[in-house]
């Protein structure tokens, strides 16, 4: 099967979609600090007449502190801007229960104050008698919150959490998720919920209505949530390597998580042509670089820009069906990232 990298695109992608539907964490910014050019990413994609939603996965903030906190790093954004999983999941609960039911949260202020927006009364106690589970992270979720949560939810009522992601980045390095959490009480229950985020496609739902997209692009860093999102709506991905997405990992991508395009990141990504991958006579070539079979693995030779030896290994990984070497990634990861 052909793989999506193979023609790239001669024209800047923000030419091609009438949305970007740009996730946060790996993509806009990783911890606190804004990824070099992401600014300049997001005034090119509306200089050029498209729209853009940041749409994330983390439930524990509502969207006015994540509006504030990327007008704190230099890209103005409204709340309406901002789709959260946390407003995915409140959509969900909406539709299964009547307008001022409580829902038990077993979650942080985001996924209350989304549930409140939606007409229903968030809860911290199955003695309040609530109609429904709401579940999405937040630092602060203890055993007492997990214990309320199984009660009710052993007890039958719906159940809707924003996400499965089983680790979240944090100042510590990588810690439990809201996906861990939810395991936490479908093994004393016995049960499993809705799910709202990515990569079920609630969320995608949600953020293309509010910009009004016909042709949305997903930006994204993770293959499992942005990436086979976008698979399952549908539409065009764009996996950038400023997050937490490995080359070696992309080489082993399944068919569901191989990305449309890639870039280095959202900037060169958006507002770049893409350099095609050439199936050769002696292997894939792309902008100086070369891969081939020798033996049961993959090859590369050749020298130029990071991305596109990374694009001519993961075609022919993807194609052949045989791994990227240990020493072809080594070449990859020692290149030069930031040449043109």
């Amino acid at each position: 099967m052909t793989s999506p990298l193979v023609a790239g695109c001669d024209r800047p992608l923000v030419e091609l979609f009438d949305a970007a539907l740009l996730d946060l964490d790996g993509v806009v910014y990783v911890g606190g600090a804004v990824v070099p050019g992401a600014a300049e990413a997001v005034r090119g994609t509306q200089d050029a007449g498209a729209r853009v939603a940041y749409v994330t996965n983390n439930a524990s903030r509502t969207p006015e502190a994540v509006a504030e906190h990327l007008t704190a790093l230099g890209i103005p954004a409204s709340p309406s801007d901002v789709v959260t999983s946390a407003q995915a999941a409140a959509t969900l609960v909406a539709a299964l229960v009547p307008p001022g039911s409580a829902v038990l949260v077993v979650g942080g202020e985001g996924l209350r104050v989304a549930l409140a927006r939606r007409g229903l009364r968030p809860v911290a106690s199955w003695s309040e008698e609530p109609a429904a589970v709401a579940q999405g992270f937040a630092p602060d979720v203890d055993w007492r919150l997990l214990a309320e949560g199984t009660a009710a939810v052993r007890a039958g009522v719906p159940w809707v959490a924003s996400n499965l992601d089983l680790t979240i980045p944090t100042e510590l390095g990588i810690a439990p998720g809201n996906g861990t959490l939810v395991q936490v009480i479908a093994t004393a229950s016995g049960r499993w919920p809705v799910v709202a985020g990515k990569p079920e496609l609630p969320l995608h739902r949600e953020a293309a209505e509010r910009v009004g997209a016909v042709r949305p692009i997903v930006v994204g860093d993770r293959l499992d949530t942005d990436v086979e999102g976008a698979h399952r709506a549908g539409v065009a991905s764009l996996l950038v390597l400023s997050g937490v997405t490995t080359p070696a990992e992309l080489a082993g991508a399944p068919a569901q998580r191989r990305p449309t395009w890639l870039a280095e990141d959202v900037r060169s990504g958006l507002l770049e042509r893409h350099d095609s991958v050439v199936r050769g006579a002696y292997g894939w070539q792309c902008a100086g670089w070369q891969a081939r079979v020798d033996g049961r693995q993959i090859v590369l030779d050749g020298a130029g820009p990071r991305i596109a030896g990374v694009r001519a290994l993961c075609v022919a990984a993807w194609e052949t069906g045989r791994p990227a070497a240990s020493a072809a990634l080594a070449k990859v990861a020692d290149a030069d990232s930031s040449s043109p």
